[in-house]
């Protein structure tokens, strides 16, 4: 999820989250999500408890969430325990809660329709076009988007062909070309656009 389109899963709910520039994705305050779905008086044992929970149950997410030092209600920056959009909506689907219950429906949503893709891809590109046309893009950048799209593809294959190793050499190649066109590395223009 990039910073400038990121989704408001709470709305105007009091959230506190972080934006990690080195891996471009956002970290939410796992207490405070608890906080809203659940009322609990006190997030802090309620997560707590949770975490032991789905520790038991092997549960891998709860592992993988990382402390990180934030601005506690009392002004103080204190050490809470975060999780990306990924391992959070995890965390919901583990929280027995109406409020709750809207995260869990689209997740099934997006579920089905992921499996539904696997058996006609075609039905990506439609959801594809039609996400950016809600956004508000013309079709004649949607298919400018989608020819760049496949252009990138088979660059990716002939590099593959090549046997150039995917990762930190593909990203090389992409900064190569990226400064070639705009004078910058890839880095770079994506904190342009921001």
């Amino acid at each position: 999820m990039k910073k400038e389109n990121a989704i408001k899963l709470f709305n105007d709910k009091k959230i506190r989250v972080h934006w990690d520039d080195e891996q471009e994705q956002w970290y939410f305050a796992i207490v405070d999500v608890i906080a809203i779905l659940t009322a609990s008086n006190n997030p802090q044992v309620y997560w707590r408890v949770m975490k032991k929970r789905l520790l038991a149950e092997g549960n891998e997410t709860v592992t993988n969430c990382n402390g990180l030092k934030m601005v506690a209600p009392d002004g103080k920056m204190r050490k809470t325990d975060v999780a990306d959009t990924e391992q959070l909506l995890r965390l919901i689907q583990s929280i027995p809660s109406p409020k709750a219950e809207p995260f869990k429906m689209w997740l099934a949503k997006v579920g089905n329709e992921r499996i539904e893709e696997t058996q006609d891809p075609e039905l990506s590109i439609e959801r594809a076009m039609e996400t950016y046309l809600q956004k508000g893009y013309s079709r004649n950048w949607i298919n400018q988007r989608l020819k760049s799209i496949e252009v990138r593809k088979e660059l990716t294959y002939e590099w593959e062909k090549r046997r150039v190793k995917k990762g930190q050499e593909y990203a090389i190649l992409t900064d190569e070309i990226t400064k070639a066109w705009s004078g910058f590395k890839t880095k770079e223009c994506k904190t342009i656009t921001k």
